[in-house]
């Protein structure tokens, strides 16, 4: 029991740290932004930051993480069976779509613009997120797509392809497209069509 209580206050000391760096960083920015600023913002000592992450870039990705987390948990619709696979397109692209709403555009901002200057930051992004979402997709997405006669090598490359297009969305939605900031809500729909179609799938 001690052992559980002990993990409840680390877990909680370190959304304290990840909720005020969140705070200064879609502020301020990455660079300007200092420990010191973060641990004004959380109410707590400068070194207490240290005991939780090593470094700026691991507290940018671990708000990463934990956004990603939250809304998979909260938003993510019931996966459907598996037979009824445009159900179940559809619940893979509105997780990550959804995941970037309101907020999480500024967040998302600066971990993008950070990941294209910072390769510490890159490979941990690349390991720690995106590595795991494309190997889920291929695990459940891919093997559908096989199963209805697409080859593995195209049903790989078309969850690639489809990520890419959803990266290319939210960076157009983060330069300002007005008819993106006003349908979001509707892309999942459109683009789960859209790869169906792509791929002469009629379902």
């Amino acid at each position: 029991m001690p052992d559980v209580l002990q993990q409840l206050l680390v877990d909680a000391r370190k959304n304290q740290i990840l909720e005020a760096a969140a705070v200064v960083f879609a502020k301020k920015g990455f660079h300007p932004t200092t420990t010191k600023d973060i641990a004004k913002q959380a109410g707590i000592s400068e070194g207490t930051i240290y005991n939780y992450f090593d470094t700026k870039t691991a507290l940018l990705l671990g708000i990463f993480q934990r956004m990603k987390d939250t809304v998979i948990q909260e938003n993510m619709p019931i996966m459907p069976d598996g037979s009824d696979f445009r159900g179940l397109l559809r619940g893979f692209l509105y997780q990550p779509l959804m995941a970037l709403k309101q907020d999480n555009f500024a967040l998302f901002r600066i971990v993008v613009s950070e990941m294209m200057v910072n390769e510490e930051l890159r490979l941990a992004y690349n390991q720690q997120i995106l590595e795991p979402t494309l190997a889920v997709a291929e695990a459940t997405i891919g093997i559908e797509l096989v199963k209805k006669g697409v080859t593995p090598l195209q049903a790989s490359l078309t969850i690639r392809a489809v990520s890419s297009m959803m990266m290319g969305l939210v960076i157009e939605y983060i330069m300002g497209d007005s008819t993106l900031v006003e349908h979001w809500d509707e892309l999942p729909d459109v683009l789960t069509d859209f790869v169906l179609n792509a791929l002469n799938l009629n379902l």
